[in-house]
């Protein structure tokens, strides 16, 4: 259901294509097996399959007109990450208040999150997602809005939770949907649930088997909790990166990481031949983050997919290797691989750039080089990103010609 290849994901994704313009009119229907969606997320999250590839299959296979919703959903992505690239203090602030929240709310928040709530269709979404790692759309913002709303906990640790346990949670678009939800990201307007939606979108059967506590959420019930104010995010100066490595010298290796797993799909690097292909598993960023059984073991699958597929589009050596600590492990492969470079895809803001400094400083003490470059997909959408969505949509759809078939 949820690919842990590429040539899975291609495939599902291919399947899928034939009923992309009924997307538009089904997405919103919560059904069992999800069949109206794509249930590529996970494989999107990863860039097993990229945005790129599935936007311009899309428009070379239907008219913008019959595919605009999805198309607008696939963006999504990469939106919320060029928006949290220019408000970096979010994810920071995010950060330092699951910290201190998790401790005030201990009793409910061991109940809601074991799906012992009460409320029985919201303790079936939670035990889907322990079970499946994934959740419908539709359903994350019911329990995001049932959390903040009405059991009043705060939205830090919803995104917490989520980002434990679900395949394809990112830190961007996770954590800024959550505090959409809140009414954080764009003031005064707040998700609310409402037993009349669910109601229109859930499967009768569903909503009849798990009835229970459905009173609490009757449409009388919902309004938004009031938040405290927070401090205004400044919006930052991105660091341009090139798409290109330039001329590598002596040995050399790519660093492919869980945000970007298909560089062979990359032209500035598809054609190269680095001496060595690395992962690395950490175990520290598996604690910090607190990530379940099932998610560890989905991002393992993943990884192991992209070094070995890269290893052999590069025609060199794969390691994925497990480490305690994401640097060590970095520097200990580099200097087995006697390499004077390592090259990669820049992480976007989240826990693998937060360790970008202390990376980078324990190359250089081993005189060894970081080169970091950026896709220039992501380029030409990243200065886009600093406003809404849709006028992001508005300019991508321009930037990537969408309207126009590819010859």
């Amino acid at each position: 259901m949820f690919p842990q290849s590429r040539e899975a994901a291609l495939s599902q994704w291919r399947t899928f294509l034939p009923q992309a313009p009924t997307y538009g009119a089904n997405r919103s229907l919560v059904v069992p097996g999800h069949p109206h969606v794509t249930r590529l997320s996970p494989a999107i999250s990863r860039r097993l399959i990229t945005e790129e590839e599935l936007l311009t299959s899309l428009k070379q296979s239907h008219p913008l007109a019959r595919v605009e919703k999805l198309a607008q959903e696939i963006l999504w992505r990469p939106y919320w990450k060029g928006w949290l690239e220019y408000h970096p203090a979010v994810w920071s602030t995010y950060r330092t208040q699951v910290a201190a929240l998790t401790p005030a709310h201990g009793a409910r928040l061991a109940d809601i999150t074991a799906g012992r709530s009460g409320i029985a269709i919201m303790d079936y979404f939670i035990r889907e997602l322990l079970e499946s790692g994934w959740l419908h759309n539709h359903a994350r913002l019911w329990v995001a809005a049932w959390w903040v709303h009405h059991e009043q906990l705060p939205w830090e640790l919803g995104a917490h939770f989520f980002l434990q346990h679900l395949l394809d949670a990112d830190p961007a678009s996770n954590t800024l949907s959550w505090r959409w939800v809140a009414g954080r990201h764009t003031r005064g307007k707040a998700y609310l649930v409402r037993r009349s939606n669910l109601e229109a979108c859930l499967d009768p059967s569903l909503l009849a088997q798990h009835s229970a506590g459905l009173e609490r959420l009757a449409d009388e019930h919902a309004a938004a909790v009031p938040l405290p104010p927070e401090p205004d995010f400044p919006t930052t100066a991105v660091d341009p990166l090139p798409s290109s490595p330039g001329p590598l010298e002596g040995r050399w290796g790519v660093w492919v990481h869980e945000e970007d797993l298909a560089l062979e799909t990359y032209p500035p690097l598809a054609g190269l031949r680095p001496q060595a292909v690395g992962s690395i598993l950490s175990h520290s960023l598996r604690v910090e983050q607190s990530l379940s059984d099932q998610r560890w073991d989905h991002l393992r699958a993943c990884l192991h997919d992209g070094a070995t597929r890269l290893a052999t589009h590069f025609q060199c050596p794969a390691d994925v290797e497990a480490a305690p600590d994401l640097v060590q492990g970095l520097v200990d492969w580099a200097h087995a691989r006697q390499l004077q470079t390592v090259v990669t895809l820049q992480p976007w803001v989240g826990p693998l750039a937060d360790q970008l400094p202390a990376v980078i400083k324990a190359l250089q003490s081993r005189g060894i080089r970081l080169v970091r470059l950026r896709r220039p997909f992501d380029a030409l959408l990243l200065p886009h990103a600093t406003k809404g969505f849709f006028h992001f949509w508005k300019s991508a759809r321009e930037t990537l010609t969408l309207e126009h078939p590819v010859p």
